[in-house]
């Protein structure tokens, strides 16, 4: 199992685009990834799960990553969420 602390950092938070993204780098592992916002347990593959909440720029939320091939999952997705979803 993998933690990591993770910063919203575009200016728009999670909306639609960046949720897309997320979705489509979980997808490509066998790992699980769950993000923890606001003590709320969302699973990172499901697109409608994430849009459900509203998580703006900004935000910390926990990132956990579960299963063999955890590492890379939780590098593509921190990565992602340094570079601010490629919006700023």
């Amino acid at each position: 199992m993998i933690e990591k602390t993770l910063i919203v950092r575009n200016h728009n938070g999670i909306h639609a685009k960046p949720a897309g993204m997320i979705v489509r780098i979980a997808g490509q592992y066998q790992a699980s990834a769950e993000l923890v916002f606001k003590g709320q347990t969302i699973d990172a593959k499901k697109i409608m799960q994430l849009m459900s909440f509203i998580i703006p720029g900004g935000a910390e939320l926990k990132l956990i990553c579960r299963g063999p091939d955890e590492k890379p999952l939780s590098d593509q997705l921190e990565a992602l969420f340094a570079d601010g979803f490629g919006e700023e």
